[in-house]
């Protein structure tokens, strides 16, 4: 997985834009960060998922994910190796901090028919 694959995953969603943080690129739903690039190197990402969640993935996949370290770890934050991780794994990964993270209509609309962002584009270009 490269940067460039990370970023257009990450941007996949609805109502998804990217932004910078810390000096490295995060990815925001609804103005709130779900995933961030390059951290704590190029060689890493970031997902925000629920202790659950972060559990789940690093039992499944150690060598991917790994739990951030101090207190945002402990709340989920959770690092995703870009070399190792496969397209599937990240995807469900980026889901579920999306999901985590958006707010409640954009969710409803995306599991009403989960193309709602490819809709709203065209509908701007048409303007």
């Amino acid at each position: 997985m490269t940067a460039a694959e990370f970023r257009r995953l990450a941007l996949s969603f609805p109502e998804t834009a990217e932004s910078s943080h810390m000096e490295h690129p995060d990815f925001r739903v609804g103005g709130k960060v779900f995933a961030t690039l390059g951290y704590p190197s190029a060689r890493w990402a970031m997902v925000k998922l629920m202790p659950d969640q972060q559990q789940d993935f690093v039992r499944a996949d150690p060598e991917v994910f790994v739990a951030v370290k101090g207190g945002w770890g402990r709340r989920g934050a959770t690092n995703v190796r870009l070399k190792a991780v496969e397209k599937a794994a990240l995807r469900k990964a980026l889901e579920a901090a999306w999901r985590n993270t958006a707010p409640k209509r954009i969710v409803a609309e995306f599991d009403g028919n989960g193309q709602i962002a490819s809709k709203r584009r065209a509908k701007r270009e048409r303007r």
